[in-house]
């Protein structure tokens, strides 16, 4: 009986989303050319491809370096999770609004967006289409100052 009524205790202090998720959350980060060094606006860093092992409630912003090429930051936001939201409904049941406070605290409803996050680094001093230059790479040629230099001579 002793068991049943710990079980009980233990039950209805923690939140469901809690212990069904964790309070943590995986992120993938690669990039294009790989071996980029990213770091979190939350301290964490790699080297990609790799995987950091992120706080549920925390957003951030990546920032991804490569020598030679141009620096990225991609932001990291949280949203309710559809199996968060699942494990916080089911404090209902079992945990009551302490499960639900302790859902609520601990970010486990959660989860990151993008997941992975995935940056393609473009190289420094790399020309390509941009605003200022567009309509000089679609230019046509220009027209002949006169007909005899259009046409050729028969």
């Amino acid at each position: 009986m002793r068991i049943i009524a710990v079980a009980f205790v233990a039950l209805t202090a923690a939140g469901c989303a809690t212990v069904t998720r964790g309070t943590t959350n995986q992120i993938t980060f690669s990039s294009e050319p790989s071996e980029a060094t990213v770091r979190t606006s939350i301290g964490h860093t790699c080297q990609t491809p790799c995987m950091l092992e992120i706080p549920r409630k925390s957003e951030f912003i990546a920032t991804f370096e490569l020598d030679g090429y141009k620096k990225q930051q991609i932001p990291v936001a949280t949203r309710v999770a559809g199996s968060g939201a699942a494990g916080f409904a089911g404090n209902v049941l079992l945990g009551g609004i302490v499960g639900m406070g302790v859902d609520a605290a601990t970010g486990s409803t959660l989860e990151h967006f993008p997941n992975p996050v995935t940056a393609t680094l473009a190289k420094e001093g790399g020309v390509g289409p941009t605003r200022s230059n567009a309509k000089k790479l679609n230019a046509t040629p220009p027209k002949a100052a006169n007909a005899s230099e259009a046409k050729p001579s028969s």
